[in-house]
């Protein structure tokens, strides 16, 4: 479940957490860091007012970027935050095991900066870097590590957001402050892909209720990343300051802050008049008033979400309880098939997205080559009215005199779908759908909504518009389909997005899971979507592009995700904001807006030979937050 920027509760892992490239399976050393490159902006001719220029320098002569957001934090504990706003502020304020080459998502060190397994796979053992303080002065250790893993495999509540990494883990322990041994009930092909941050066990382990600890009173937040938060006001802002002792270099902005914004114009509006640097999540008709505008540089690039139409399959706990409210006619195969054959993605792509967008097919993004995935012809569900009408008519699903279908129970069939009310996209294809099942004799209320999540956890749904940021190991987007991913009971909150539960799809998760060859995992994955696809419980109508916007004025450079046409917000790491350098005022006077994102080579030579970071590596690619 998703909002605009991502999810319901983006996940994103992925999350977003919301996954794997090339090959999320092979497995391999890297014995050091490495640098991301950064995106340099070009100047044009055009010249800017100083007062412009200066737009991002607080009263202080602070330099602050300052970045819109519209999707709402759901928490600052990296034990329960799933939407992508949530998952990307923790990869800036906590290291991970691993982290995600800038250029093309391939594994490289993030606390660790080696890791090796046994010959049976079973048994991986991680050199935790001894430069990585949190930012309290305290070392962080292996213990840190073995700490956050132990508490998420004993405590449930812990487990909420990442469970699912942990799950198979059998034993975890540090022998010493830098070595983490984790061991495994069976093998496990995301081992290098563990997108889970890791905790202070002495901040952490005070806690008592986990389910409940947001990690939101308590200012400066303690952590070990680029960045340490700061301040927080619930639907307002959030604040990061530079970690001045992160050991891949400290930020270049003073001040980091997330604000947040319900209406989209009102975000636009914020960075013409330069109160923000940066906006994402634009609407076709914003992006194009911006191009246009001075001192602003559009990005447009091949996004890793998918926005989707989600059935409730009967809202079920892993007691086996039923709950919820969702119509019993979508728990019908040729109902749900019917319903995506009268919908016209072609349409929403051209029409909604005005072409900043690809027609969806399987469950993960064209991005990820290696698991993209699209049905054969005689598979596919295609925008077929006709076809639809005669799936319904064969169930017994029969039109009345005044041309309405009818249910079993005789009466209307009519559904209701979940809608974000900050999503213009949202609104505009529950336009479509009503218009298009309308002509089928069914109707559908449209509920647009500040606060989806309370309704879809409770299963008062019939539909919903649904959407993740896949990583690029695809472990996590898969994991919230299992059975596993229900919530222990109905009043419990589980990973699952939308209650599916399918013994098949579960068994291929199982296989793909302990897959180290990276072929034949992505075979696997391949056939998950194609049962997930045949199911009829998740309708993937588009990708959307990552249409993002900043201020050339308040930004130098950034890096973008991966380097060539890539993402800047919400990124499979912390490069973004780590690498964005502040525009200088006295030359900000002779440039004004970039005409491109170019990285470029010399650019990264000259960093990494200032931080003294740069070195080979090899390892293969993987993938999010999830959102």
């Amino acid at each position: 479940m998703v909002t605009t920027a991502s999810s319901k509760r983006t996940r994103q892992r992925p999350r977003f957490r919301l996954v794997l490239a090339t090959g999320a399976a092979a497995t391999a050393l890297v014995t050091a860091g490495a640098v991301a490159p950064q995106a340099q902006a070009r100047p044009q001719d055009r010249p800017v007012a100083q007062s412009q220029a200066r737009a991002a320098a607080a009263d202080d002569g602070k330099q602050v970027l300052t970045v819109a957001v519209s999707q709402s934090i759901d928490s600052l504990s990296p034990f329960l935050a799933q939407r992508l706003v949530s998952t990307s502020i923790h990869r800036l304020a906590y290291d991970y095991l691993t982290n995600y080459d800038v250029k093309d998502g391939h594994t490289v060190p993030g606390l660790a900066t080696a890791w090796e397994s046994s010959p049976d796979k079973l048994t991986w053992t991680y050199t935790i870097r001894d430069d990585s303080k949190w930012s309290d002065g305290k070392q962080a250790t292996a213990e840190d590590a073995a700490w956050t893993f132990n508490k998420m495999m004993t405590d449930e509540n812990a487990a909420t957001a990442n469970g699912s990494f942990t799950s198979n883990f059998k034993k975890v322990t540090a022998p010493d402050p830098k070595t983490l041994v984790i061991e495994l009930k069976k093998p496990q092909a995301t081992m290098t892909a563990l997108d889970v941050p890791i905790v202070p066990k002495h901040v952490w382990e005070k806690v008592d209720d986990f389910s409940k600890f947001n990690n939101d009173k308590q200012f400066p937040i303690v952590g070990n990343g680029p960045f340490v938060i700061t301040d927080f006001k619930v639907d307002q802002y959030l604040k990061l300051k530079p970690n001045k002792d992160f050991w891949r270099g400290a930020p270049k902005f003073d001040e980091l802050v997330f604000k947040y914004y319900k209406d989209g114009d009102a975000a636009v509006a914020a960075l013409q008049k330069g109160e923000v640097s940066f906006v994402q999540g634009l609407t076709p008709a914003q992006a194009a008033a911006l191009k246009s505008a001075d001192n602003i540089k559009v990005n447009d690039a091949p996004g890793r979400r998918f926005f989707a139409l989600a059935t409730n399959p009967g809202a079920q706990s892993k007691d086996g309880k039923k709950f919820g409210n969702g119509h019993k006619a979508l728990l019908d195969p040729a109902v749900r098939k019917a319903l995506f054959h009268a919908t016209d993605r072609a349409t929403i792509v051209d029409k909604v997205f005005q072409g900043h967008a690809v027609e969806g097919e399987g469950y993960i993004p064209p991005r990820f080559e290696s698991y993209f995935w699209k049905p054969e012809a005689s598979q596919k569900i295609a925008y077929d009215p006709a076809k639809a009408a005669q799936l319904l008519d064969q169930a017994g699903y029969k039109k009345n005199a005044d041309g309405k279908r009818l249910d079993k129970d005789g009466k209307p069939l009519g559904f209701r779908i979940l809608c974000h009310a900050t999503d213009p996209n949202d609104k505009a294809i529950g336009k479509y759908l009503q218009e298009w099942w309308g002509e089928l004799g069914i109707g559908l209320k449209v509920e647009c909504l500040d606060n989806v999540s309370d309704p879809w956890l409770a299963g008062d749904y019939d539909l919903a518009f649904d959407g993740w940021s896949v990583n690029p190991d695809p472990d996590f987007v898969l994991s919230i389909h299992t059975c596993a991913a229900l919530p222990a009971t109905p009043k419990d909150t589980g990973a699952t997005d939308n209650f599916i539960c399918d013994k098949q799809f579960d068994d291929l998760y199982a296989k793909q899971a302990v897959e180290y060859d990276a072929a034949k995992r992505a075979d696997l994955v391949k056939q998950m979507q194609s049962r997930l696809y045949d199911t009829g419980y998740m309708n993937i109508l588009a990708y959307p592009n990552a249409v993002e916007a900043y201020r050339t004025d308040h930004i130098k450079s950034i890096t973008t995700m991966p380097e060539a046409a890539g993402n800047i917000y919400g990124q499979d790491g912390y490069w973004s904001w780590w690498s964005a350098e502040p525009a200088a005022a006295e030359s900000a006077s002779d440039s004004g807006s970039s005409a491109g994102v170019a990285i470029g080579i010399g650019a990264v030579v000259v960093l990494a030979a200032a931080l003294g970071l740069f070195v080979a590596m090899r390892r293969r690619s993987t993938a999010e937050d999830r959102e």
